[in-house]
């Protein structure tokens, strides 16, 4: 393994880890985030450290000040949820799309990460999945055939991140997103636009039950992150 693989590693496992802390809220709004701290704790030199702060910078669960530092951000829920409306006409959209347009290339590859995640929920491994779960929506992305779409839902995923991967460890949550992959893989190789596209909106749309489970991970505290 080369060195930007390691620091790779380093940072990836450092913003994962404060990720969890922020929207389980051991760490809370305004919280400072010093970086030598940080850094001695994950036993990690400074480097990683700022990339996974920048990183987390970049989904607007950390503010850098200059000459300050960086402190953990408030996240609305309103915003949130705006976010998670976008989300799913652009993942609707892509999946449409993908129901007309994918090669049988693609379909393979959607099937394979399918099957990975599979395995991950034979084994119960929440993390193993997610990983997984996002590969199977990158894919879905680029079947679409249209660059710009792909490029625009994965931005927002991006920025989704860490809210998608948390609500995965709601009981029962892991089963039914695996099914709905499922039936979107269905409807794409069978040809059919309108189911492809109906079943992913349901799949990313924040309504209804998973509405309740947003809540149940969150809390109805307004805010993202804020202790309770």
């Amino acid at each position: 393994m080369d060195d930007a693989t390691v620091k790779r590693t380093a940072s990836s496992s450092v913003r994962e880890a404060l990720e969890h802390e922020i929207l389980t809220g051991q760490l809370a709004p305004g919280d400072r985030l010093d970086e030598s701290q940080i850094g001695t704790r994950f036993g990690v030199s400074r480097t990683p450290v700022r990339e996974a702060l920048t990183q987390l910078a970049a989904v607007d669960l950390v503010e850098i000040r200059p000459h300050r530092g960086a402190f953990v951000k408030v996240v609305a829920m309103p915003e949130m949820l705006a976010m998670f409306e976008v989300m799913t006409e652009l993942e609707g959209f892509c999946a449409r799309l993908a129901a007309r347009r994918c090669t049988e290339a693609q379909l393979a590859g959607l099937q394979e990460v399918h099957a990975a995640c599979e395995r991950s929920v034979a084994a119960d491994d929440v993390d193993d999945y997610y990983y997984h779960n996002e590969e199977f929506h990158r894919l879905l992305y680029r079947a679409s055939g249209n660059a710009f779409l792909a490029r625009t839902a994965e931005g927002l995923h991006v920025r989704l991140r860490p809210f998608r991967r948390l609500q995965l460890r709601v009981a029962g949550r892991l089963q039914r997103s695996l099914d709905e992959h499922r039936r979107v893989l269905e409807a794409i190789r069978l040809g059919d636009s309108a189911e492809a596209e109906a079943v992913m909106k349901r799949h990313v749309a924040v309504q209804g039950d998973n509405f309740g489970d947003f809540l149940a991970v969150f809390g109805d505290a307004g805010a993202v992150g804020e202790r309770r």
